[in-house]
């Protein structure tokens, strides 16, 4: 886990509120954020992108500029554009529990330089443009893979190794990649769900958003796209990087996710939502998110 090995290096904090370690790299930072006490409206300003990851605790995360209040828990990433102020509250920081803040700050050539070789090596459908960066802010649960993926950055940032920087080179790229992508998926999603009649794709993807507690027919999604089973599973892939049902899953997870945090009861959300036991539910669930729902509405309370 990123808290133990960050706890090994025992770095002493000059400050209570925001303690602050930065890493240099080619083109980026790695920064730590530590806090030991209760504190609210605390500035935070970047002149470049700033992708944040919650380790341990919980923000209150408050944009004037896009009048954006929200909490901001582990196991989730916070994208800032750059030139973007944020005040942060800390509702639960302590002595004994800080919260904790893993923050890397990427140049926007850098990822603008990515978002050209991704243009270059991968052809996307015209109707959903080019890979390209948003200034807008990203606030979205990371799976798995971007989890371990900032648990490499943090030791190849934090260590001397003769391949450092170009270690650090790779990590970013694959970083950022995972950034446009996640980018690229909602401001899609966001297209499809008001403009279904746009396009075959667009009439699947909205079809699935809106029928997520049904089973979902393969024939049916391929004449609604109005594609062969094979283009339609490799253009779907392409665009969502992954499988329709996979896909479905996802949002069931984000949906009951979001109602358990209204305070909706677990076995409602779960059986609501299409899923064919709570025991099932539950083991989903904490492989997406980290934590069980019971867990998840205790913390919500």
């Amino acid at each position: 886990m990123i808290t133990e090995f960050l706890d090994k290096k025992n770095f002493e904090p000059k400050v209570l509120v925001e303690n602050k370690i930065s890493f240099d790299g080619p083109q980026s930072q790695l920064s730590i954020y530590d806090t030991f006490e209760k504190a609210t409206k605390v500035e935070l300003r970047s002149d470049q992108p700033l992708f944040c990851a919650m380790i341990s605790g919980k923000k209150v995360m408050h944009s004037s500029d896009d009048n954006y209040h929200s909490d901001f828990m582990p196991h989730e990433s916070f994208v800032m554009a750059p030139n973007q102020t944020v005040e942060i509250d800390f509702p639960v920081a302590q002595l004994s529990q800080p919260t904790r803040c893993l923050a890397i700050e990427i140049s926007t050539d850098r990822i603008q330089q990515i978002a050209d070789q991704l243009n270059h090596h991968q052809q996307r459908n015209k109707e959903f443009g080019h890979w390209h960066y948003q200034p807008q802010i990203v606030h979205t649960h990371h799976n798995a893979q971007t989890q371990a993926l900032l648990q490499r950055m943090t030791h190849i940032f934090s260590e001397n190794h003769q391949d450092r920087s170009y270690m650090i080179d790779l990590a970013v790229n694959e970083l950022t990649t995972r950034l446009l992508r996640q980018q690229s998926r909602e401001l899609m999603m966001s297209f499809c769900i008001e403009n279904s009649d746009h396009s075959g794709m667009a009439a699947v993807i909205s079809f699935i958003e809106t029928n997520l507690a049904q089973h979902l027919e393969i024939d049916y999604l391929c004449k609604l796209a109005c594609m062969s089973r094979t283009k339609f599973f490799s253009e779907f892939k392409q665009h969502l990087g992954c499988t329709p049902l996979v896909f479905q899953q996802q949002q069931r997870l984000r949906k009951a996710h979001s109602l358990i945090g209204e305070g909706r009861q677990i076995t409602q959300v779960c059986f609501e939502l299409g899923f064919i036991s709570c025991s099932h539910f539950s083991r989903l669930f904490k492989q997406f998110y980290g934590i069980s729902p019971k867990a998840f509405q205790n913390r919500s309370l």
